[in-house]
């Protein structure tokens, strides 16, 4: 969620309202809703929404991570000095 997004749910006392989330009205395709719940293992709606946005940063993050390791960026993996003392 956007850091800037307004918060629908406030907390009042000892409850437990939802923060950091806001309702949204959107178009989902049934069909892509109904095979994602089955893949995600979700059993409503929302938790098939939200476990697919977290799939997708997820592997977003994973993206990133295996090009960085790719390009060696901010390594010394490449250098065999340290690669010679890895594995004792």
């Amino acid at each position: 969620m956007r850091p800037d997004a307004p918060l629908v749910y406030l907390s009042v006392g000892s409850s437990d309202i939802l923060i950091g989330v806001s309702k949204r009205l959107v178009d989902i395709d049934d069909a892509l809703l109904h095979d994602a719940a089955e893949i995600l293992g979700a059993s409503t709606m929302k938790e098939t929404v939200n476990r697919a946005l977290g799939e997708v940063v997820a592997a977003a993050r994973r993206r990133r991570h295996a090009d960085r390791l790719a390009r060696m960026e901010g390594l010394d993996l490449d250098k065999p000095k340290v690669m010679s003392r890895a594995w004792r």
